[in-house]
Order: C-alpha cells, then structure tokens, then sequence
C-alpha cells in the first residue's frame, strides 16, 4: 500500500459517501422493481440503469480510496423505501435524494478545500458536474410524471424517445474500482 495522500477528514467524508452512493442505489432498486411490478418497462430500465451508475460512482470514490493509500471502508446500507402511494412518489423520491447527494457532494468538496488537499478537491469535480445533470434529468422526468401520471404511458413514451439517446461513457469520469460495469 502507498503512502496516505488524501486528508484524514476527506477520507472519512469520502468513506461515509460510499455507503451514501451505495444507498442510493438500494433506493433506485427498489424504484425499478416498483416500476417492473406496475409493467412499466421504460421507468424500470431508467431506474435499474441508475442502480448501476450509482454502484460505478461509489466504486470510483473506491478507487481514489487505494489509490490514495487510505483505508476503505464498504459499510450496510439502510433498507430502501420500498412502498410508493402512485407512479409520482419514486421519482419524487429520487429527486430528493440526488438533491441531498448533491448536499454532500459539495460538503466533500468543502472538506477537501479546508484540509488544502487539492487532489481530493479536483477529484470531487467531476461529482459536482455530475450532480448537475442528475438533478436536471430527474427534476425533468418528475414533470413528466407529475403531467401523466394518469395516463402512464405517456411517461413510458417520453423515455422511450429521451432515453434513445444514449450517452456513452463519459471520458472524463474518474476509474472505477473492479471497471465500471
């Protein structure tokens, strides 16, 4: 193992945000199958491709992790809400929690300021840039469903042309412990 890099308090922020990415993804589980078990397929493949982006990101914050030579920690996670009164209450769900992790994306940012670690800091970066965009992506689908939820296909609709355009892999985005999945 290398020599330490990273400050101590940003590597105990970076450690607690771990289990925040890997949290996120339980919840976006949780919204896919919802959405599975409603035989709404678009919304499902949504959630369950956010799973994965979620698990990719705290296994980047893994990867910085040894590559700084600090101790990793994987922590539990607590359950995900798992009940849902309509189609609404998930997607509002998860745009609360990309604003909260946005929250915390930037407190990390903070941290890595205040300790002049620098490194942390430019890590960081390309999590905040993040965070812009997932709260675009699903304060626009929240409208969306907000707008359709009586008519829910409309909603599949709107992915099934918005999702079309795929995005490749970002090449910018830090590695991926174990390679992005």
């Amino acid at each position: 193992m290398s020599a330490q890099v990273a400050a101590n308090r940003f590597i105990e922020r970076l450690n607690t945000q771990v289990a925040n990415e890997f949290g996120a993804q339980q919840q976006y589980i949780a919204n896919a199958v919802y959405f599975d078990g409603h035989t709404l397929p678009r919304l499902a493949a949504f959630f369950y491709a956010q799973a994965v982006e979620e698990r990719n990101h705290a296994m980047m914050m893994v990867r910085y992790l040894l590559d700084s030579g600090a101790k990793v920690a994987i922590p539990g996670v607590q359950a995900p809400e798992t009940d849902f009164a309509d189609i609404v209450a998930p997607v509002a769900l998860a745009l609360e929690q990309e604003k909260h992790v946005s929250d915390q994306i930037a407190a990390l940012a903070a941290v890595a300021r205040d300790e002049n670690d620098y490194l942390s800091e430019q890590f960081v970066q390309w999590f905040l840039k993040e965070q812009i965009e997932e709260v675009s992506m699903m304060s626009s689908l929240l409208s969306v469903v907000e707008r359709s939820s009586e008519t829910p296909m409309f909603i599949e609709d709107y992915l099934a042309r918005e999702q079309s355009r795929e995005r490749g892999p970002d090449p910018t985005a830090p590695p991926a412990a174990g390679g992005a999945l």
